[in-house]
């Protein structure tokens, strides 16, 4: 276990139903009254939201089971994208290491020890540049035999990482350029779904707001991964056409909670099988592809 545990940083805005559940099942683990927790408010966008966000931050106000709460109020809507960005920046700034979630994640009891362990197995590899607790719904090889695999993908729901890692994110253009210019670097970032080029398009040209799509860009110019579990300790329960990117509802992501005690191996390699599968799953339906065609020429 790490000598200093890792900081939680939960993002909010305004949605007080799934918070709490998000929170009552952080306040279950057993490491939940050792850990520091940090709270990201965003500020109302327009007048309509105003009430919810007000119940969100009344909320706030009564969490406790924590070794300390803290707890940001933004005056003003930044949006999940620079909320994220200059959040896990500014904890990272005093600390070494990160366990981020947003509103909408409920956890194990043991998610804050298995990203712990994580985060202390894999510190030293350069060529990890994020862990997760949430396995996507993936049909792995049947005879995968660890507990953790290699993606070329940053998962953004319960996920951690090192501030070695986080400084060398690119949060303007820079790597997007370059994306253009280089077939291989292109290949490398598509590796992690198809999914990822309207994403990265849409956020460069200003349509969407995604820090995620810019992290996973930087793992790809790093030539690094990240480390999922096969059995998932993290369940999205935003889905439900409630939140800010989930607009509609779906259930192609939902998985099971296990309990059962996952194993970092740290000399674990990249699986071809397995990444390969990955990337399927992460395949854009046609229908989408048509439609990004058609509506933004991509």
């Amino acid at each position: 276990m790490a000598k200093e545990l890792a900081p939680i940083v939960v993002f909010c805005y305004n949605r007080k139903d799934h918070l709490q559940q998000t929170i009552e099942a952080l306040q279950l683990n057993v490491l939940a009254p050792e850990s520091t927790l940090y709270i990201f408010s965003d500020g109302y966008r327009g007048e309509r939201d105003r009430p919810q966000v007000g119940a969100v931050r009344q909320y706030l106000t009564s969490i406790a089971g924590f070794k300390k709460v803290s707890v940001s109020e933004a005056a003003q809507n930044l949006g999940l994208g620079k909320s994220v960005i200059n959040g896990v920046t500014q904890v990272l700034a005093l600390h070494k290491r990160v366990i981020v979630l947003e509103d909408d994640m409920l956890t194990t009891p043991d998610f804050l020890a298995t990203m712990n362990e994580l985060l202390d197995t894999y510190e030293s590899r350069s060529d990890i540049f994020s862990v997760t607790g949430y396995a996507p719904p993936v049909r792995l090889p049947e005879d995968y035999d660890h507990d953790f695999y290699l993606a070329p993908r940053a998962s953004s729901w319960g996920w951690g990482t090192w501030e070695s890692s986080w400084r060398q994110a690119d949060w303007g253009t820079e790597n997007y350029r370059r994306l253009l210019k280089d077939p291989e670097l292109k290949a490398r970032f598509l590796a992690g779904g198809s999914d990822l080029w309207p994403m990265i398009y849409k956020q460069q040209h200003g349509i969407t707001d995604s820090w995620a799509v810019r992290w996973c860009l930087s793992q790809a110019v790093s030539g690094a991964y990240g480390v999922y579990p096969v059995k998932s300790k993290v369940k999205n329960i935003g889905t439900d056409g409630s939140g800010t990117n989930f607009t509609f509802r779906t259930t192609a992501h939902d998985v099971g909670l296990t309990s059962e005690r996952l194993l970092p191996d740290a000399g674990l390699m990249p699986d071809e099988r397995v990444i390969r599968r990955f990337g399927a799953f992460y395949e854009l339906p046609f229908y989408l592809k048509i439609k990004n065609r058609v509506k933004f020429g991509i």
